[in-house]
C-alpha cells in the first residue's frame, strides 16, 4: 500500500511539472505570436508538440533522452543557422527592416500641419486626472473631459466650447515635458470635426494625413502632388522620371524583398567588397596557420621542458606557464592593448631604449598584424603545452633509453621520436584550434577593432580584420545603412569553410581499421 501511495505521488509529481511546461511554453508561443514573430511562434509549436508525443507515448521513451539535446541543437544552432542563410536571399538592413505592409502603415500614419494652430495648457482634476485647454486664434476657448496621461495608446477626446478657465491647478513646463509622449498621442476634435494634434509644448494644430494611398499601392503626397510607386527591386517607394524610369528619390523606411543571389554575386564582383574580402580571407588562413603553428612549437617545446628531471623547480616553472590560461582573455588582451600603446606603452619603452625604435603597432598594418600574432600565441600555448605534457607521460621510456645506447643527441631525439609521436595525436586538436581562430572575434575586437582601416572600400574593412569581424563590420558599421543581407550572405561563406574544415577533421581522424 506504501508503495503504491509512493508511485501516485511521484507519477503525480511528474504530470505536475509536464502540465507546467505546457502551460508556460504555451504562453510563451500565444505571447511570440501575439508580437507577429510567427516563425518563432511555429518553431516552439513543433517542438512543444514532439515533446508531448515523445513523452506521452510508450514507445518514444528512448527519445526522452535524447529530444532534449535536438530541441536545443534545433532552437540555437539550426534554427539561426537558417534564418541567417534566408537573410542571405534579401535586402535586409537598417533601412529595409519592415514588411512591406509594415512600411506602408508608417508612411501612412506621417501628417502634415495644416489649418490654425491653438495655444493649450494642461490642468489637474481633483481625482488625480487633466483637463486640456485649447484656445484659438479667435481667442474662443475649448475643454476637454477629464483624462488620464497613460503613456501609451492613441485618445481621441472630444472639445467643447467654455467660457472660463477649469477649477484646479495649471500644469508647469516641466509636467508637460515629462508627458509629453502621452500628450504626443492625443487627438483632439473640435465640435466641427477638425481633429488637432500636438505639434509643439505650446500650441495643438490641426493635421492630416501627409500620403493618400493608391489602389496600386502608389502614395501622393498631399503637400507636393508628388507619387511615390513601390520599386520590388529596391524594396522603396521611389518616384518615376517624364520616361517612366525610377529615379533616385526614395522614401524611408524601406521594406524587405528578396534579392536572389544579389548578395552572393556581390561578394564576388563588386571591386569595393571583393578585393577586401579576398585580401581579408588570406589573411585570416594566415592567421590561424601561424597561430596554430607558434602555439603547437612553444607549447610543445615548454612542455618537454617541463619533463626535464634535471630542471629544478618545475612545479613553480608548470604553475607560472600555466597562468595565461587561467587569466580570462579579455582581461589579458586589454592589458597587451596598453603595453602595446605607441607612445606610453612598456613595450615600446624597452625597444626606444634598447634598440631606439618605437613601433607603430596600431597605424602600420604589418606591426598590427605581428602583434595580433604575439598576443594569440600568448594566449593559445598555455593549452598546447598542457596537451603535450599529457601526451609526453604515453611515450614509452624505452625508446628514449635505446636511442641513448645509440648516442642521440636530445634534439635528435625530439625531431625523430618525440615529435613523431606527438604530432599524430594533437593534428585533430590542430585543426579544431585552426577552426577557432579563424572566428577569433574577440581578440580582434578588443585589440585592433580590425584597424588600421583599408581605403577605397565599399564596406568598412581593416588589415586586421578576420571575415568574422568584417561581418562584423558590415553588419553594424556599414555606411549608407547596416547591412544585415550582405553580412549574412558573408557569414554564411564563412560557415561553408569552416563546415569544409570541419568534414576534413573528421575525414583526416576517422580511424581505419584492418
Amino acid at each position: 500500500m506504501a508503495k503504491s501511495a509512493l508511485w501516485w505521488q511521484r507519477d503525480a509529481l511528474k504530470w505536475l511539472v509536464l502540465a507546467l511546461c505546457v502551460m508556460i511554453t504555451g504562453y510563451l508561443v500565444v505571447l511570440m505570436y501575439a508580437q507577429g514573430e510567427y516563425l518563432f511562434a511555429i518553431v516552439t509549436l513543433i517542438l512543444l508538440s514532439s515533446g508531448l508525443i515523445i513523452f506521452f507515448r510508450r514507445r518514444a521513451q528512448a527519445w526522452r533522452y535524447v529530444w532534449p539535446g535536438l530541441a536545443g541543437m534545433v532552437l540555437f544552432v539550426l534554427f539561426p543557422l537558417a534564418c541567417t542563410i534566408a537573410i542571405a536571399f534579401t535586402n535586409y538592413s537598417s533601412t529595409n527592416q519592415l514588411s512591406f505592409e509594415r512600411a506602408r502603415q508608417v508612411l501612412m500614419d506621417r501628417q502634415f500641419q495644416a489649418g490654425d494652430s491653438y495655444a493649450f495648457s494642461l490642468w489637474s482634476t481633483a481625482d488625480k486626472q487633466w483637463r486640456l485647454l485649447l484656445k484659438s486664434p479667435g481667442d474662443k476657448q475649448f475643454i476637454t473631459p477629464p483624462f488620464a496621461l497613460v503613456g501609451k495608446g492613441e485618445q481621441t477626446l472630444t472639445l467643447t466650447e467654455t467660457q472660463q478657465e477649469p477649477a484646479g491647478e495649471r500644469a508647469m513646463l516641466r509636467d508637460i515635458t515629462k508627458n509629453r509622449q502621452a500628450l504626443a498621442q492625443l487627438t483632439a476634435r473640435l465640435p466641427d470635426g477638425t481633429q488637432l494634434r500636438m505639434s509643439s509644448l505650446r500650441q495643438f494644430s490641426g493635421t492630416q494625413p501627409l500620403y493618400r494611398l493608391g489602389e496600386d499601392n502608389s502614395l501622393t503626397d498631399k503637400q507636393t502632388g508628388k507619387v511615390w510607386y513601390a520599386n520590388d527591386d529596391t524594396g522603396f517607394w521611389q518616384t518615376k522620371d517624364a520616361n517612366q524610369q525610377w529615379t533616385s528619390e526614395k522614401l524611408s523606411p524601406g521594406y524587405t524583398v528578396a534579392v536572389g543571389w544579389d548578395n552572393f554575386l556581390r561578394v564576388l564582383t563588386d571591386k569595393g567588397i571583393q578585393q577586401p574580402f579576398i585580401a581579408i580571407f588570406i589573411w585570416t588562413v594566415i592567421f590561424a596557420a601561424l597561430t596554430v603553428l607558434l602555439t603547437v612549437a612553444v607549447g610543445m617545446v615548454l612542455a618537454c621542458l617541463m619533463q626535464w628531471e634535471a630542471l629544478k623547480g618545475r612545479a613553480v616553472y608548470r604553475l607560472l606557464l600555466i597562468l595565461p590560461y587561467a587569466v580570462p582573455a579579455f582581461i589579458s588582451i586589454l592589458i597587451f592593448k596598453g603595453l602595446f600603446n605607441q607612445s606610453f606603452g612598456e613595450i615600446n619603452m624597452m625597444l626606444d631604449g634598447l634598440f631606439g625604435i618605437k613601433p607603430a603597432w596600431f597605424s602600420d598594418p604589418a606591426m598590427a598584424r605581428t602583434m595580433l600574432v604575439i598576443v594569440n600565441t600568448w594566449l593559445g600555448y598555455p593549452y598546447m603545452m598542457i596537451l603535450c605534457m599529457g601526451l609526453l607521460k604515453a611515450i614509452p621510456d624505452d625508446l628514449y633509453e635505446a636511442s641513448a645506447l645509440d648516442g642521440a643527441t636530445p634534439l635528435q631525439n625530439f625531431f625523430r621520436i618525440t615529435l613523431p609521436l606527438l604530432i599524430k595525436p594533437l593534428t585533430p586538436l590542430m585543426i579544431a584550434s585552426f577552426a577557432f581562430n579563424f572566428n577569433n572575434f574577440v581578440l580582434i575586437l578588443l585589440l585592433t577593432d580590425g584597424g588600421p582601416d583599408r581605403l577605397g572600400t565599399t564596406t568598412p574593412a581593416g588589415y586586421t580584420d578576420l571575415l568574422v569581424s568584417y561581418t562584423w563590420r558590415i553588419a553594424f558599421e556599414g555606411g549608407g545603412g547596416q547591412n544585415f543581407g550582405l553580412a549574412a550572405a558573408i557569414a554564411t561563406l564563412i560557415f561553408l569553410l569552416v563546415g569544409a574544415l570541419a568534414l576534413f577533421n573528421l575525414r583526416f581522424t576517422r580511424i581505419k581499421t584492418d
